[in-house]
């Protein structure tokens, strides 16, 4: 299994604003962390994990993103994780959310685009 941080520590990411997004990678299945605010500030950071891994793994067939350490998540978060899914769509990847909290969940459901984003259990739960 293969493990990558693209960004600096916890109390940098604090002051700039930008969630520290990571990614492990399982054979054909990869798993990308979020860990802050879903915000605009994500959106370069989640769409340069999504496109490297593309790029990267050419038998790729599902992304997992795991929101559940995401503390806020506004209409431009939401929009990031809709370009995810389309930036997968033409090569039959899978965007998946593991486990999300209400915190993203919601937003989700008021916004009707809960529907388009299938929902798996992440490690650990029963």
């Amino acid at each position: 299994m293969e493990e990558t941080t693209n960004f600096p520590e916890r109390a940098d990411l604090e002051e700039s604003g930008t969630p520290q997004v990571s990614r492990t990678l399982d054979g054909d299945v990869a798993t990308v962390t979020v860990d802050g605010e879903l915000t605009e500030a994500a959106r370069r950071p989640l769409v340069r994990t999504m496109t490297d891994l593309l790029l990267e793994v050419p038998t790729l067939r599902q992304v997992r993103l795991d929101t559940r350490r995401v503390t806020y998540l506004n209409s431009a978060g939401t929009a990031v994780l809709v370009q995810l899914q389309k930036l997968g769509r033409p090569r039959g990847v899978e965007v998946v959310l593991i486990d999300p909290s209400s915190v993203v969940a919601r937003p989700l459901q008021l916004s009707g685009l809960w529907h388009r984003f299938p929902v798996v259990e992440g490690p650990g739960d029963g």
